[in-house]
């Protein structure tokens, strides 16, 4: 799972086995090991209608209702996306790059920009 931050705005993305584990498991987590510190984030399943999250103990949660997961998982739509008080949230399936990357990219979605 990968996680962009950029002012008031968290995006996650996730490869398809990530969204398999979080409809099966109703969580997954990731976490970055600094000298002082762990920061973790993750999303977690909901039973709330709208995207949220937290930020605790330096962690940040995103909480998203258990019908965007299920529909990540059997339809074609990208993601999601939600305000959490001053927050922009945006969940997304991660797609193939179209530019050259040395990053692992076997378990990504399909980019559907691809012309065959």
């Amino acid at each position: 799972m990968k996680i962009r931050i950029k002012d008031n705005t968290v995006r996650y993305r996730m490869s398809k086995t990530e969204v398999s584990q979080l409809a099966e498991t109703g969580a997954i987590w990731s976490s970055t090991v600094f000298l002082d510190g762990v920061f973790r984030y993750g999303i977690e399943t909901t039973e709330e209608e709208t995207l949220s999250a937290s930020f605790q103990e330096g962690s940040i949660v995103l909480r998203m209702p258990e019908a965007m997961i299920q529909a990540l998982v059997q339809t074609d739509i990208v993601g999601f996306d939600g305000i959490s008080g001053p927050v922009k949230l945006l969940v997304e399936k991660d797609f193939v790059c179209l530019d050259k990357t040395d990053e692992d990219q076997t378990d990504n979605y399909p980019n559907p920009n691809v012309m065959c």
